[in-house]
């Protein structure tokens, strides 16, 4: 599990979190990812121990820069570990949602259909299969509209649509909200509260600023900075600030607000 504030010592509650999550979908040794090369390689995540199992609820949490987006990255396999070890059960399929998701420029349908097409399926069926999905996350009236054209929530819910029509076991978001008015954050993070609860054995791992966000959606919070995770604990724990005083000072202060 993840590194304490201080080298070499266990965090209150890893291996009793360990012994509860047999079968994982994820594992991360000791893993470090640098940009650049030579001395002026930049660490982005040093020494990350990590462990998550298939059901749970995963927020990725800390100040701008802290690494929860090149860690969201790794776990999809869009950067290659540096250093240490990822192992990632293939057998999984995994979809990731990014904070400003790219859409080409032509229909909502389209831009989901064309997923699945890339996947094999035939072009009529993905874009019946892509009608659905759009219908489901309420955007049928809006099919046929240029994607690009869509209001930043609409947009939001079609890269959401895209990503559930592949029928992922896991699904990664990057800090899905935060781009949004609130009225779009809501009904955004309602389809995401969905999804998950729709399907006990669908795995949740994303990033937000938004704690409140994370108190309603995550069963686990892992708490990064610089590169490090320093806290990873369940939800409740880890906003429990008893707890959080006496162990986690770090964590304490992103908490009350002290860290942007």
């Amino acid at each position: 599990m993840s590194s304490d504030a201080s080298p070499g010592r266990s965090a209150p509650g890893r291996e009793r979190h360990a012994d509860a999550v047999p079968s994982p979908v994820f594992v991360l040794e000791r893993a470090g990812v640098r940009f650049g090369g030579g001395a002026r390689a930049l660490p982005a995540l040093s020494e990350i121990d990590l462990r998550i199992a298939a059901g749970e609820r995963v927020a990725l949490i800390g100040a701008n820069g802290c690494g929860k987006s090149t860690l969201l990255r790794l776990l999809h396999g869009l950067v290659q570990p540096s250093s240490g070890a990822l192992q990632r059960d293939e057998r999984v399929g995994h979809a990731m949602v990014f904070q400003r998701p790219y859409l080409m420029r032509t229909s909502a349908q389209n831009n989901v259909a064309l997923g699945l097409w890339l996947r094999g399926q035939g072009w009529a069926a993905a874009k019946q299969a892509a009608g659905q999905a759009l219908h489901n996350f309420g955007l049928a009236e809006h099919a046929l509209r240029p994607a690009r054209k869509l209001s930043g929530g609409q947009q939001q819910r079609v890269a959401l649509a895209r990503a559930w029509a592949t029928q992922p076991r896991v699904l990664l978001l990057d800090e899905p909200t935060s781009s949004l008015d609130p009225h779009a954050k809501r009904e955004v993070e309602a389809l995401i509260s969905h999804i998950a609860e729709r399907d006990p054995q669908m795995t949740l791992v994303f990033a937000s600023h938004n704690l409140g966000q994370v108190k309603r959606l995550a069963s686990r919070v892992v708490y990064l900075e610089q590169g490090r995770v320093l806290a990873d604990l369940p939800v409740q724990e880890f906003f429990g600030p008893e707890l959080l005083m006496r162990s986690y000072a770090q964590a304490h202060a992103f908490v009350k607000g002290e860290f942007v």
